[in-house]
């Protein structure tokens, strides 16, 4: 279990010169600023870690992975869960990972004004992804009982794109990622 959280951060850490899918900042000051959003709007540990590592499925794909011409990794979100799973983080991190993306076609498809606020990069995945959710699909995230924590984290990465954002480095996390992985 050990390795395989220190595999994370390593990864993240190699991530700083990384394109962030056609935004201003890079794979790491993303998922930075992401989680820094989260902990300033009162996330809890879990989802704090969700939203640093929301997009480690960008980072760990193989080469054959399916690509979203130019704009990332199709199912990073899933393969993002899976990578935390085999590393031993508690599913409910892995299910706030593996949702984000449904969070963003719930809102395309529930809030008219929603569509028009993305990113041209989320715009432009948004066709890859699956486009907005049908009714039947809504009702089922309706349901999800980490629907409110899912649509948190996916506000904070519609917010995670500012290029002059200066949040805490990755050791800010080490000791959140130790408790929540179960190592402490």
């Amino acid at each position: 279990m050990s390795a395989g959280f220190e595999a994370l951060f390593d990864r993240l850490a190699r991530s700083a010169s990384a394109d962030y899918v056609g935004e201003a900042v890079s794979q790491l000051e993303h998922a930075l600023q992401c989680a820094e959003l989260s902990r300033r709007a009162g996330g809890d540990d879990v989802e704090i870690l969700a939203a640093l590592f929301h997009d480690l499925g960008h980072l760990e794909a193989p080469p054959d992975a399916a690509r979203m011409a130019g704009l990332g990794v199709l199912d990073h979100e899933t393969r993002g869960a899976a990578l935390l799973a085999e590393a031993g983080a508690p599913a409910v991190l892995c299910a706030l990972v593996a949702g984000h993306v449904a969070a963003k076609r719930y809102l395309v498809a529930t809030r008219p004004r929603y569509a028009a606020s993305l990113s041209a990069a989320s715009q432009g995945t948004l066709a890859f992804q699956g486009g907005p959710m049908s009714p039947g699909d809504c009702a089922a995230f309706d349901a999800d009982p980490l629907r409110d924590a899912i649509l948190r984290l996916r506000r904070f990465d519609e917010g995670a794109k500012d290029p002059d954002a200066r949040p805490p480095g990755l050791d800010a996390h080490r000791d959140r990622a130790r408790r929540v992985f179960g190592l402490r």
